[in-house]
């Protein structure tokens, strides 16, 4: 039986998707409990009961109590993470572990809930080289990627596969000398730039698309959103007041690597990113499992926030 009760929210405070999101289940009456890990202990409280029958308890937020057997969805999407700031360091570090294996490994355990995504299966897709590993099972074309610490390695690949880019593995939080956050972007390296200090840390170096235009596309449940992103930039992303977009058809087959990607990472939400060369051909470039997308609504007229709301309510398709 589908549980009916409340959709649960795990994000930030600061996320203009999640609140597109819950302002549609709301207008649907679907009740909505959010949270974020941060929460925790000051104004986030559990206690969760498992026995042999399931878990039972409850979850509870300064307005909203949450029966976690009844959970219907939880959306899991930016969480800011446990801090302890009234603890020593050392305390601190036990009580993030305690937090993170006890709410994390219960709110990962609900019966019956459909997630949105799974936070284990987040991580596993949030690691880059499985993701390219994937999307080559699935059946898409990739650019050729070197992942090393190895300079020589480095150095050899971008004089056979040139031009190269540079990617980071992963994006955490970064802080100038100045302490001023920023982040490390996508960009062209030449192999008089590689030194000694790769060794220093693992790399990732593909060969650069030459591409024409770059696609988003996001999927939702059993719902694909495509959309073509034409600017002159190399990341797209760094500047969105020069992108312009196109709702386009995927081409033959695409779709259903798309849907072999998502299984084989138990997933029910991705988002994509392709670039198209100037034969047409669609490269993959990366899966982001919990990426955003609703901006794209605005601009296209795609009922995406209606596609998402529909996929936490268990709305049948």
């Amino acid at each position: 039986m589908t549980p009916t009760g409340p959709v649960l929210v795990v994000t930030n405070l600061d996320d203009p998707t999640t609140d597109l999101v819950i302002d549609e289940l709301h207008g649907r009456d679907v009740p909505v409990v959010r949270f974020d890990s941060g929460d925790f202990p000051a104004t986030l409280s559990f206690a969760a009961t498992i026995t042999s029958a399931g878990i039972t308890g409850t979850l509870t937020t300064p307005t909203r109590t949450a029966d976690l057997a009844g959970v219907r969805s939880l959306y899991y999407r930016r969480p800011s993470g446990f801090t302890f700031p009234h603890l020593d360091q050392q305390t601190a570090r036990f009580a993030t572990a305690q937090a993170r294996y006890g709410l994390g490994g219960v709110i990962a355990s609900l019966p019956g809930c459909r997630y949105v995504n799974h936070p284990h299966r987040i991580g596993d897709a949030e690691f880059k080289p499985s993701g390219l590993a994937t999307a080559a099972s699935a059946g898409f074309q990739l650019p050729p990627t070197l992942i090393t610490s190895d300079p020589d390695a480095a150095r050899a690949f971008i004089k056979g596969q040139g031009p190269v880019i540079y990617k980071p593995l992963a994006a955490p939080l970064y802080r100038d000398a100045d302490g001023v956050s920023c982040t490390v972007t996508v960009d062209e390296v030449t192999a008089d730039e590689i030194d000694d200090t790769v060794s220093g840390t693992v790399h990732l170096f593909q060969q650069r698309v030459d591409k024409v235009a770059d696609v988003r596309v996001t999927v939702i449940g059993d719902h694909v959103f495509s959309v073509r992103i034409d600017s002159d930039l190399l990341d797209w992303r760094t500047d969105y007041d020069r992108l312009t977009y196109t709702p386009v058809p995927p081409p033959d087959g695409l779709t259903a690597a798309l849907f072999r990607y998502l299984r084989a990472f138990g997933l029910v939400f991705g988002a994509f990113d392709f670039a198209i060369d100037h034969d047409g051909t669609w490269w993959f470039l990366e899966c982001n499992p919990s990426g955003q997308w609703a901006w794209l609504e605005p601009e296209t007229g795609l009922p995406m926030v209606a596609a998402m709301a529909d996929l936490l309510e268990r709305k049948p398709t």
